[in-house]
């Protein structure tokens, strides 16, 4: 299984980003898949989760409402789209697929 995320960057308070992960060596569409991030110095911290069929999503507390995973299984591409990003959100973000594999990560900075 390879995952591999991109879409991180610097952004201001309040501005939006769009992270992708891409996926290979696995069924994508069976795969419950999830976002999780690690600040330095934190433990790794679970985001939010999507179904293989893309019908029931879950998030942490911290980034519901603000937040939204998606899915396209064609392209076998799950996504993150993030809102009202708050300087707390910075992290390192990688993509997680049921058996445990991840991704190398992204990094997300939210600095003024």
């Amino acid at each position: 299984v390879q995952l591999r995320e991109s879409g991180g960057g610097l952004v201001q308070p309040g501005g939006s980003l769009t992270l992708s992960c891409t996926a290979s060596g696995l069924i994508f569409s069976d795969t419950y898949l999830k976002w999780h991030r690690q600040a330095p110095g934190k433990a790794l911290e679970y985001v939010a989760s999507i179904t293989g069929d893309g019908t029931r999503t879950f998030y942490a507390d911290s980034v519901k409402g603000r937040y939204t995973i998606a899915r396209d299984n064609a392209k076998n591409t799950l996504y993150l789209h993030m809102n009202a990003l708050k300087s707390e959100d910075t992290a390192l973000y990688y993509c997680t697929e049921q058996g445990g594999a991840r991704g190398p990560g992204t990094q997300v900075t939210v600095s003024s």
